[in-house]
């Protein structure tokens, strides 16, 4: 049954959110992982009142884990992925951070996780963060980590959820850069999962959506929303024609708000495989107050999907 927490429809999922010690703000890094932990906690109390009735296990699953310290991004695109973020002044401790969810989730104060599996495609990375959660493992906790490509190894996560109904999945993708392919989100659909996302809207895909319409990047793209040139063109550019002594010249205009454009599509396309997906995905900002990120949650239960809302709704007031 993919609705895992059906018998909570009932109750108020307000009682489920609880503050953390820390209050928000700070940097957009501490925003994503506070507002990722405090979903956790809600998640592991209300799964926590029901795994042993229903004989549930319980999986988190981290597919960019990294070391936790520093930034691991290995493969063809790194060198374009960092020079994006270095324009817009974001940094290798930042981007490490934003990477370092893995031993917040292990150290939560409750009844944790059945398994917990931590992927990273550096293997330096994998097995410095194995080495630096190893005490956890010393506590009884069940840690594996892969060295692998996180898109593949979801995949087939995806395809064993399916098969297995007993066992609910919390999944992060928070990838560096564009490393996530449409493909590898469509094998989560009708898996018991609640899903968080990091989507570089502003910080990547904006400009890889050039001004003049060019696309240099246009299989990146289309790998990442799962649509064709022609539909992302459709969304990102409007046609105008100038006349010229030599007659009238098409030309493509970048549509206004584009990033806010990004984030509406991904989530729009989420929409295709979760029935319950946040409408307003948690933004975050660089100093300038430029959005460069949006931290979306996807589930197949509407009662998840109303707490991630909660959450990310106080830290927009």
């Amino acid at each position: 049954m993919v609705n895992s927490y059906i018998h909570l429809q009932e109750e108020d999922d307000s009682c489920f959110v609880s503050e953390s010690h820390q209050t928000w703000g700070g940097s957009w890094t501490e925003e994503k992982l506070e507002a990722f932990e405090k979903y956790v906690n809600a998640y592991l109390t209300i799964m926590n009142k029901y795994r042993d009735q229903f004989g549930w296990k319980l999986l988190y699953f981290d597919g960019f884990a990294g070391s936790g310290t520093r930034t691991t991004n290995q493969g063809a695109d790194s060198e374009l992925m960092m020079e994006l973020f270095r324009e817009q002044e974001i940094s290798l401790e930042q981007i490490s951070v934003y990477q370092s969810a893995a031993e917040r989730v292990v150290n939560i104060k409750q009844r944790g996780f059945d398994y917990y599996y931590f992927v990273d495609l550096n293997k330096s990375a994998n097995d410095e963060l194995k080495e630096k959660l190893h005490p956890y493992s010393n506590q009884g906790k069940n840690l594996t980590f892969r060295n692998t490509d996180a898109n593949s190894i979801t995949k087939r996560m995806g395809e064993y959820l399916i098969a297995n109904e007993k066992i609910k999945g919390l999944v992060l993708l928070d990838p560096f850069g564009m490393n996530l392919d449409w493909e590898t989100i469509a094998a989560l659909k009708g898996a018991s999962v609640d899903l968080w996302i990091l989507v570089p809207s502003g910080v990547i895909i904006n400009r890889l959506l050039e001004r003049d319409g060019s696309l240099k990047h246009i299989e990146k793209l289309k790998q990442y929303f799962g649509l064709t040139k022609s539909e992302i063109e459709s969304r990102f550019y409007t046609k105008k024609t100038d006349k010229t002594l030599f007659g009238e010249i098409e030309k493509k205009e970048k549509v206004k708000e584009p990033i806010k454009r990004i984030a509406e599509l991904y989530v729009e396309r989420l929409k295709t495989l979760f029935p319950y997906v946040t409408e307003n995905p948690l933004v975050m900002t660089n100093t300038k107050g430029v959005p460069i990120f949006h931290f979306v949650f996807a589930s197949n239960n509407k009662n998840a999907m109303k707490i991630a809302q909660q959450i990310i709704s106080k830290k927009l007031k």
